[in-house]
């Protein structure tokens, strides 16, 4: 397990416990991302940590590496896998609808998830990303903060225009940014 999957893995309650004391900020989140997910019956979350995302928006499988938050959303009801976005564990074209919250500042190498994320999803299936934008305002207060901080050390945010490339390059058309605020940014493309 490497250093970030561990403080997730350590800190996993705190983690959770962040949205119920910061729910006007969780339920803004929400709120941008239902603007930008179709209809689903078959949806997957890439980095699903507790399912706080996943289950209000009716997504009802997800992957994330640390186990203690695989537990936490597993009680929420979701149907988890541990594993990471780089090696996906599903078949081709498996979703309709693949999300990611604030994963991608955590990742590696983000064209090989957005490819993965490609190939599990069916022709026309949509990704949504939500993400803290680099030198936004959220960004830069979170970073200060004490229970995000912990995790954020670990994280090197993107611009528009990056995440715009992630998705052009895996294959993805119709990419746009449907919300902005903050600093924080929700963009869609869909699988051709």
């Amino acid at each position: 397990m490497n250093s970030l999957a561990r403080i997730f893995d350590n800190h996993a309650g705190d983690y959770d416990r962040w949205f119920d004391e910061h729910d006007d900020v969780y339920q803004a989140q929400l709120r941008m991302l239902r603007a930008a997910l179709p209809d689903s019956d078959r949806g997957l979350e890439v980095g699903v940590g507790s399912g706080r995302f996943a289950v209000p928006l009716g997504i009802h499988c997800g992957i994330d590496p640390s186990p203690a938050l695989l537990r936490i959303a597993k009680g929420r009801g979701v149907e988890v896998a541990l594993g990471v976005g780089e090696h996906l564990p599903y078949r081709e074209h498996s979703f309709n609808v693949v999300l990611m919250m604030t994963v991608i500042c955590f990742l590696e190498d983000p064209y090989r998830v957005f490819r993965e994320v490609c190939r599990v999803l069916l022709p026309g299936g949509t990704l949504v990303v939500g993400f803290i934008e680099k030198d936004g305002e959220i960004a830069m207060q979170y970073r200060h903060e004490k229970t995000k901080g912990r995790f954020l050390q670990f994280a090197r945010f993107r611009t528009v225009d990056e995440v715009s490339r992630y998705f052009n390059e895996a294959g993805f058309f119709s990419v746009s940014v449907i919300r902005r605020s903050r600093g924080f940014c929700v963009m869609k493309g869909q699988k051709q």
